[in-house]
């Protein structure tokens, strides 16, 4: 398969630091494909955005974008990206409409063309009506989609759009996600990374799971989901001071359960048959003076495959 985007042992190294921040990540996204780098924050996803967008050079490895290395040939990986930042790469006391004209003068646009572009990425993002308005009285979703608009301005060939939803408002996430998808079915191809598996496995073609900077899984949904068979993930909720270690110890020792982890009151298990072990488990935890006060059984997803991986819940991050 040709990819338009390719890391090939991928790795960064800070001076200084004990461990790399990106360590021999391999994958490639092909045109066309929703790609999620999913992690917890510090998993290495902006890092390897940053390599892929020419921010950072790469310790070692190399990655490929439209065909051009990222450490040989900077300039034409740049033509070819789009880029959506974690922070706000706006002026907030120009319009949105100003923001953009800067913006597309720096890609080499201008005259009409640029004109007439602003105006689609506008519509796009759903605020053409509000574009001669100053950035600095937006909401911090519209600052968002503003942001994402820069990021299309050129007509990339891929977009890669690092936590474009993070700290805003659901309705402005609503927005955001809905954009992406409208974009993908017009055949933009999207990096995207994210710590909130909904979104991974709403958005998604295929999710590459990073954590500590490796990468420890790949794959569509699905064989993402039979990594873990067909265990149950049992979410248990019960007051922090008793999930001490004597009863995540005793719970663990219930027949079928696989794995156990505690955080912010919830213990979450792992279990070849939820619904059979349930019932030994809230023994356990009345056994031990703990309180259940709500249970949810799911089927595998996205965080009983990173509980297995990795021992723990990617939302305890």
């Amino acid at each position: 398969m040709a990819f338009i985007v390719e890391t090939r042992d991928l790795v960064k190294r800070y001076p200084g630091a004990a461990h790399p921040s990106v360590s021999g990540i391999t994958f490639g996204i092909a045109p066309g494909e929703i790609f999620s780098l999913l992690g917890p924050n510090g998993a290495g996803k902006t890092t390897t955005i940053s390599i892929l967008s020419c921010l950072l050079a790469p310790t070692s490895g190399d990655a490929l974008v439209a065909g051009h290395s990222v450490k040989s040939d900077a300039l034409a990986v740049k033509r070819a990206i789009g880029v959506v930042p974690q922070d706000i790469a706006l002026y907030p006391s120009l319009s949105a409409r100003e923001n953009l004209r800067f913006w597309g003068q720096m890609y080499g646009m201008s005259g009409k063309p640029l004109r007439t572009r602003i105006d689609a990425v506008l519509e796009t993002v759903g605020l053409r009506d509000r574009a001669d308005e100053r950035v600095e009285v937006y909401s911090g979703g519209m600052k968002r989609r503003i942001n994402i608009a820069v990021g299309l301005l050129h007509r990339p060939q891929v977009v890669f759009m690092d936590e474009p939803t993070v700290g805003i408002d659901p309705q402005s996430r609503r927005a955001i996600l809905d954009m992406i998808g409208a974009l993908n079915a017009e055949g933009m191809t999207v990096l995207y990374t994210t710590h909130y598996m909904e979104e991974a496995e709403e958005l998604s073609d295929r999710i590459g799971i990073i954590d500590g900077g490796k990468l420890i899984a790949l794959g569509t949904q699905s064989e993402l989901a039979g990594m873990v068979g067909r265990d149950d993930l049992i979410e248990l909720k019960i007051d922090a001071e008793h999930t001490a270690p004597p009863l995540l110890e005793a719970m663990a020792a219930v027949q079928g359960v696989k794995s156990v982890t505690a955080a912010d009151g919830v213990v979450r298990l792992l279990a070849e048959d939820g619904q059979a072990a349930l019932a030994e488990l809230i023994g356990v935890a009345n056994a031990h003076g703990a309180k259940v006060a709500g249970v949810t059984v799911k089927e595998p997803h996205l965080e009983a495959v990173f509980l297995q991986l990795t021992g723990r819940a990617l939302r305890d991050e």
